[in-house]
């Protein structure tokens, strides 16, 4: 049994992808000057986020301001001016984006019974989500669907220093386990299973059937990735002989 089971969020635990094209999708509908069909608009939006989330991981940016330089390339397209004033960004993003992204955040239905399967476990392992996400945004969606009482940690490259990979030694260090008695449990092949792989953890991929990034069919992994379709399955995997409820 593992001693320390880390959980990706976005994708993993709550369905990001599908918040961010409801949220966007509603602000298009509603741009009467749109410079392109709602279809590329909502494509930029996520070209731009994963662009300037990765400036942010480098440290390039805060996470403020990540979101003023995704408002300031898409609102053109939009057709409405981009204000200079971080101040107006903000509102922007806040009135415009975020009420509309946070009121279409969905937890998986897989997620609570693999949870309550392993939390009842005897001496089952300690529960941990490792996301390079922003920890305020990130326990706010914990926090909305009762998950943040299953975890002894949630980390982010706030509290680690460090964003994945790079950020799989820290968590570890963080939780005081060893690697090889750890497991990375999420829905990125490469990031999430083999980079924690290489990190000297045990990578269990999620497949859910889509690629996060793309939105196409997932990617193709050798036999050897261990490889689940649902939460539920984890338990089993782990070798519990405890199946989650469905």
């Amino acid at each position: 049994m593992a001693d320390v089971i880390f959980f990706d969020l976005d994708g993993t635990l709550v369905d990001h992808r599908s918040a961010v094209w409801e949220a966007i999708g509603q602000i298009v509908r509603d741009a009467p000057n749109a410079t392109a069909p709602p279809q590329e608009l909502a494509t930029l939006w996520w070209t731009l986020e994963a662009r300037h989330m990765r400036e942010y991981l480098a440290g390039q940016c805060s996470f403020a301001e990540h979101h003023r330089r995704r408002a300031r390339s898409f609102l053109p397209e939009l057709g409405e001016p981009a204000p200079e004033s971080p101040d107006l960004l903000d509102a922007w993003i806040a009135d415009r984006y975020l009420t509309a992204f946070e009121e279409s955040w969905r937890c998986y239905p897989d997620v609570q019974p693999c949870l309550d399967t392993l939390k009842q476990l005897p001496r089952g392992p300690r529960l941990a989500v490792l996301t390079n996400g922003d920890p305020e945004q990130q326990r706010a969606k914990l926090a909305r669907f009762g998950l943040l009482e299953y975890f002894e940690a949630v980390l982010t490259p706030t509290e680690l220093g460090a964003a994945k990979p790079a950020a799989y030694a820290a968590a570890c260090r963080w939780m005081r386990t060893d690697p090889a008695q750890a497991v990375n449990v999420g829905d990125m092949l490469e990031s999430d299973v083999n980079a924690a792989a290489l990190a000297g953890l045990t990578g269990i991929w999620l497949d859910r059937g889509i690629d996060f990034v793309t939105g196409g069919p997932s990617p193709t992994a050798d036999e050897t990735v261990a490889r689940i379709e649902s939460l539920t399955d984890l338990p089993d995997h782990l070798g519990t002989g405890v199946r989650s409820s469905p």
